[in-house]
Order: structure tokens, then sequence, then C-alpha cells
């Protein structure tokens, strides 16, 4: 079982976005227990990664998450690059909370007791609106009988009401707009779905052109250029070298462009 860990601070360096995911800088003091004879602890860095969806609903900003004070609940991993992990120790991300100020605590209960306080007032003044009412019918009894009239006319109106539909506007479906991907992609397909035939499998792709490839897909998140994909099939039809860097950097989906049968 992975051994969970839980962070407390602010970001000590600015943020850092790639594809689908978000990292950051976190410092904290190790454990102040530890035990006689050992040196004491100093500060541990880690390097967090939290996925964009997670991230967005936070409300967090590159400027507020070096001011706001955070919580990060997730585990430790060491199958991240070094050149995206400088910290001692990286950290994949599950939950992320925003704690609040002691500034904004204060704010909160005092409105709270304000709020208690008006609410506390108000059943004095309802009741003063009752007792005039009262006094009101009192003074004015011929009025009740015209009242009463009155209450059956609009009950009667009320069932027309009521069987009169409401139309209700359908709302247009909004097509989602194509992530920020290569050139002339037509589609994001499961990198799992593919399949690749057996004359590129015997194939090898050139080693330094390949690792062009790996280094822009760190460097921007994306593929250069889409796959080659035969429509209904799923069969690979040109691309190879950027199948195998998909591959080398485990990403979930690649974009595609597709390729008819011909008939």
């Amino acid at each position: 079982m992975p051994h969970k860990i839980t962070l407390t601070g602010s970001a000590t360096g600015p943020l850092r976005e790639y594809d689908r995911y978000v990292a950051f800088d976190m410092r904290e003091k190790g454990s102040p227990s530890a035990p006689k004879g050992l040196k004491k602890s100093t500060f541990i860095s880690y390097t967090v990664f939290v996925a964009k969806k997670a991230f967005n609903k936070t409300g967090l900003t590159k400027k507020s998450i070096m001011h706001e004070k955070i919580l990060i609940q997730g585990e430790p991993t060491l199958d991240i690059p070094i050149d995206e992990c400088p910290g001692e120790v990286g950290v994949i991300c599950f939950q992320i909370t925003v704690l609040p100020n002691k500034n904004d605590k204060e704010k909160n209960q005092s409105e709270v007791k304000k709020e208690s306080k008006q609410e506390a007032s108000a059943p004095s003044e309802a009741q003063k609106n009752t007792e005039s009412t009262k006094q009101e019918e009192k003074q004015a009894p011929v009025s009740q009988p015209v009242a009463k009239e009155q209450k059956k006319e609009t009950e009667t109106v009320h069932p027309e009401v009521k069987e009169t539909p409401v139309q209700e506007k359908k709302a247009t479906p909004q097509k989602k707009p194509m992530p920020n991907q290569p050139k002339g992609t037509q589609d994001l397909l499961n990198f799992d779905d593919i399949i690749v035939p057996e004359a590129f499998l015997n194939t090898r792709p050139n080693a330094e052109k390949t690792q062009k490839v790996i280094d822009f897909v760190k460097r921007t998140g994306r593929l250069d250029e889409p796959l080659t994909i035969e429509k209904g099939s799923n069969v690979l039809k040109d691309g190879y070298r950027r199948y195998v860097v998909a591959k080398t950097v485990k990403m979930d989906k690649v974009p595609v462009v597709y390729e008819y049968q011909k008939s």
C-alpha cells in the first residue's frame, strides 16, 4: 500500500503548467520530535503535481498560490523525471484545499453574531404587524364578506393558471472547443485503442529525432503533429515515431487525423 502524505503551507516557486496537470514547489519543516543523537530536522522541499481539473476548482491562480495557505493530501512518488521535479520529494496530489486565514475567520464570526442579533429582533417587529392587522379587522367588520368573495374568485382563477403549460426554451447544444493540439487535429483517441501493424513494429525510429519529439512534448505538453489513423479500424497509417513518444511519456489520449478506407 502506498504511504499517504499531508502538507500545509504556501508555494515557494512559480506555478508550472503542463498538458493535463500543474506543478509547484512547497517547503515544510521535518519532524520536531527526532530521537536523541540524530541531527535536528531541516526544511524538506516538495514538488506537488495536481490535475488541472482539481486545481481549477480551488479558484487559485499563479499569483494567489504564493500567498494562500493550502493543504495537500497525496502520496510520494519516484516516477517523475528529474527536470520536472526539482524538490527532494515528489507528491501526487489527491486533494487540495485552501485554508482560511485568521482575519477571514474573525470576519465570519462577527457577521454570524450580527445576523443572530437581527434574527432575534425580527420576531418583535412581526408581532407588531400582527397586532396592527387585528386592530384594523376589529374596526372594519363589514369588509370581511367582500374579502371572502375575493378569495373565492382567486381560487377559481388559480386552476386555469396551472393548466397553461410553460414552454421551456430548449438549450442549444454548444460544441466543445478542441483543446490546445497540433494543427490538423480532428479528434483525440485513446492510446490503447490504436492498432499498430507489424510493419511498424519491426522498424526502429531514429533515436535523435525521437528524442527531439520527446523534448518538445515535455516543453509544450503536446505532440508536434497528429497521428494518421484509419477511420473505423483505428489502424495506424503514419506517425509511428510519435506513437513511440506517446508511449514513452505515458499519454492517455493522442491527437489524430483520420484517413478513410478506400472503397
